[in-house]
């Protein structure tokens, strides 16, 4: 005989605050935009943490980290509010696209330029051996 055992409480309980949440966060922002002064301080909002988000990560650029990533974050975040970070985010993301398309072309050349050099020093290696 089988049974099946039905979830927790707590189980029940944390699906429906999912649930609620999601639903939530869905119907949420369009509240917010039907009211005006809630939709301006929402997207102020947005503007002070994008911006914020986007000078940290300009300012962490020059250090070792992902400054970069940082920038372009905070980029993604104006771009949900802000067309124009949108069209900025879009562009800055295939310069990064492209620029990494050519860091791994040189790393690959370098690694074809050592495998050719150290073939060259192994066949050498031989002649001088055997000579």
């Amino acid at each position: 005989m089988s049974t099946v055992s039905e979830p927790s409480s707590a189980s029940r309980l944390g699906s429906a605050i999912g649930r609620a949440a999601g639903t939530a966060l869905i119907g949420g922002r369009a509240a917010i935009r039907k009211n005006a002064t809630a939709n301006k301080v929402y997207r102020a909002g947005v503007g002070v943490v994008g911006g914020t988000t986007v000078a940290l990560g300009v300012a962490l650029i020059p250090l070792p980290g992902p400054g970069a990533l940082v920038a372009l974050g905070g980029l993604g975040l104006l771009g949900t509010e802000f067309e124009k970070a949108q069209v900025v985010n879009e562009k800055a993301t295939k310069v990064v696209k492209r620029g990494l398309g050519a860091a791994k072309e040189a790393v690959n050349r370098r690694r074809a330029t050592r495998a050719g050099e150290a073939a060259a020093a192994a066949n050498g290696s031989d002649e001088t051996t055997t000579a």
